[in-house]
């Protein structure tokens, strides 16, 4: 087999074992089936709807913003702008978990500090502008101060905390890995 091709396998191997699960899953037991690869063409439609204008902005981003521009305001030496710039791009970004990954690692690419990235991820999965005005309205403004206060530390803390403990090497290591994405 060529090595061209072999990586390509390697590259997509989970994929094409969840491909053969639902075939399987249909062969074997076929109502079930239909339902396997119904929700799983739903996930795939979805996911074609919100990765294309997340890459787009990524792209605009890449070109409009300087890399030492992005150092300053969410570089090592930042402080709370960088912070508070993390909290906002996470809280209000639009679209899955999944789509802040790339958001992440163009961030690591213009030189943004870690912890900034791990805020971001933070704030994007809890603390969304549309989730906590949902919060406020169903189950009141008390509850939804009270989480997000709480999510908002919380995220701060453990975005400090991880990048203490991680080691130099470490975070070289993970801004490597983005640079090759």
């Amino acid at each position: 087999m060529k090595p061209q091709i072999r990586n390509q396998l390697k590259r997509y191997r989970f994929f094409l074992m969840l491909a053969a699960v639902n075939l399987a899953i249909l062969a074997f037991f076929p109502e079930t089936g239909r339902k396997s690869v119904t929700i799983t063409g739903s996930n795939l439609l979805e996911m074609l709807s919100v990765i294309p204008p997340i890459f787009i902005l990524l792209g605009l981003l890449d070109v409009w913003v300087k890399r030492e521009t992005m150092i300053k305001y969410m570089g090592e030496g930042s402080g709370i702008i960088g912070v508070l710039l993390a909290f906002f791009i996470g809280s209000a970004a639009a679209g899955p978990l999944y789509a802040a990954f790339p958001v992440a690692i163009a961030l690591l690419r213009k030189g943004s500090k870690l912890s900034n990235v791990f805020i971001m991820l933070g704030a994007w999965s809890t603390t969304k502008i549309p989730l906590v005005l949902f919060e406020a309205s169903a189950l009141g403004l008390k509850f939804m101060l009270l989480r997000l206060g709480m999510n908002i530390l919380g995220i701060a803390v453990i975005a400090y905390f991880t990048e203490q403990v991680l080691s130099k090497e470490e975070k070289e290591l993970i801004c490597q890995k983005a640079s090759l994405s």
